[in-house]
């Protein structure tokens, strides 16, 4: 989506793809595509030089599962990155690789730059808006949510009857509403904030028609989420479908 906005505002696109990862209809989206392992930093530094790259966007995922895999523990490169940190949280192994791209001579920028208008702004976007309760869940979440982004350990919870049902951790957010629906069996309210002082460049919060699906499947009432920092990926397609299932989505 991000390779496609910036396209139609004009802007090239060079794509450094990571295997297993990057979805293969990027290359409907760039000038040129390249794929690498986590591991290809270097070369990737080296594709961006040569094709004249100053400026970078970091969008889309890699599965905090892989931060485990034989591939990174196998990467001289990757494990020279992991022990110059003081910790494994997201937002110190960005900031890390930021560190890295600025000492190339490229600038990270706003991983927002061209898909501004896929955060939405406050108020609900469903056709039901949530009930009393489930404000008072949502209040209660959202509160919860700030402190556990604050300490990086996540950016979602579960709520229910305002009892804390399911707390994020490095599963990520579809996962957390599993277990929090297979806790609460129906119901639940969930919460999902930015970190208190979001860098913009990396790891925004992002939703989008598979979250809903599995809220769907959790049989949850409710998905709360902060306004104008959130990124809602096929945003018609998934409201279409929180209204058949009586979900109320609110951005707060």
């Amino acid at each position: 989506m991000v390779s496609e906005q910036a396209q139609k505002q004009g802007v090239s696109v060079i794509v450094a793809a990571i295997k297993k990862e990057t979805s293969p209809e990027i290359k409907k989206f760039s000038a040129v595509t390249r794929w690498f392992s986590l591991g290809e930093s270097s070369v990737m530094f080296d594709y961006f030089k040569k094709a004249g790259v100053k400026k970078v966007i970091m969008a889309g995922q890699i599965s905090p599962a892989r931060l485990f895999s034989r591939e990174v523990q196998g990467s001289p490169q990757i494990q020279e990155l992991l022990t110059s940190i003081k910790d494994r949280k997201a937002n110190t192994i960005f900031s890390a690789i930021a560190q890295k791209l600025i000492a190339q001579g490229l600038e990270l920028i706003d991983s927002t730059t061209f898909v501004k208008d896929f955060l939405p702004k406050k108020g609900a976007l469903t056709k039901r808006e949530p009930s009393f309760s489930e404000w008072e869940d949502i209040r209660f979440g959202i509160d919860l949510a700030h402190k556990i982004a604050d300490l990086d350990i996540g950016l979602s919870v579960g709520i229910k009857n305002k009892a804390i049902v399911a707390v994020e951790g490095l599963e990520g957010t579809d996962n957390l509403i599993r277990r929090a629906g297979a806790l609460a069996r129906q119901g639940v309210v969930i919460a999902k904030v930015s970190r208190p002082k979001q860098d913009m460049r990396f790891d925004i919060p992002v939703i989008g028609l598979g979250t809903i699906k599995t809220l769907a499947w959790a049989k949850a009432s409710c998905l709360a989420f902060e306004a104008g920092k959130t990124l809602f990926l096929d945003l018609q397609e998934s409201l279409a479908l929180a209204d058949r299932i009586n979900l109320a989505i609110v951005a707060v």
